[in-house]
């Protein structure tokens, strides 16, 4: 039976970014939130699948090129510390300036479609989208899933994928309520005021990590 309890702080740790990170409006939001106007909810929530899905195959190739790279050279994991902890500053930096000055939550105009091209254009935005992968180079940096276990590996991305599905998710069935959508934007400062300190945590705890 395979041993979970070695690898949970990892996990909580790059979960906790993910979810953070998911937070944080962006295109996907943007879309999201244009598909539960102009078509429903339901829409909306297969669009959340292909971008979940779209997230997890980052996951994967990324812990498989990461893997690749640390059995060449134990050097690659301080260098790939120093850009996960780099882009987590700069991540930190962008909620720091919205917090001086919110932007409003968009919603993006969008043609309807079907369920199956709703799902296609979901995972070819997540999986397309350089900074999501920048993201997840910074969270394989943490390396919750070093030398694990098959099961444990696929528990991390099942996980992530959840987590990926969940908080789209709740972009779109909450914030597609224009009073929410008014009340989140009235509080949008501190939200990114958070966003900043987390991420500047994140980044010097990637940094310093000396797993």
């Amino acid at each position: 039976m395979t041993d979970f309890a070695p690898y949970l702080p990892g996990f909580l740790a790059a979960y906790a970014i993910l979810l953070v990170g998911a937070s944080s409006p962006g295109p996907a939001v943007a879309m999201l939130l244009g598909i539960s106007t102009n078509q429903g909810r339901g829409p909306a929530l297969i669009t959340c699948l292909g971008i979940a899905t779209g997230s997890m195959t980052i996951n994967a190739l990324t812990m498989l090129g990461v893997g690749l790279i640390l059995s060449q050279a134990a050097w690659a994991m301080m260098v790939l510390r120093l850009i996960g902890a780099g882009y987590l500053i700069w991540l930190a930096w962008g909620a720091f300036r919205k917090a001086l000055n919110p932007p409003q939550v968009a919603v993006a105009k969008t043609a309807r479609r079907s369920g199956p091209k709703l799902f296609v254009m979901g995972y070819l935005l997540q999986v397309t989208n350089p900074k999501a992968i920048v993201f997840w180079l910074a969270i394989a940096a943490l390396g919750a899933v070093d030398g694990a276990p098959a099961p444990v590996i696929a528990t991390f991305v099942a996980g992530a994928f959840a987590l990926s599905f969940t908080m789209h998710a709740a972009w779109a069935v909450f914030l597609s309520s224009s009073p929410i959508r008014a009340a989140y934007a009235a509080g949008r400062r501190w939200v990114e005021t958070a966003l900043g300190a987390f991420f500047t945590f994140a980044a010097y705890k990637i940094a310093t990590s000396e797993s």
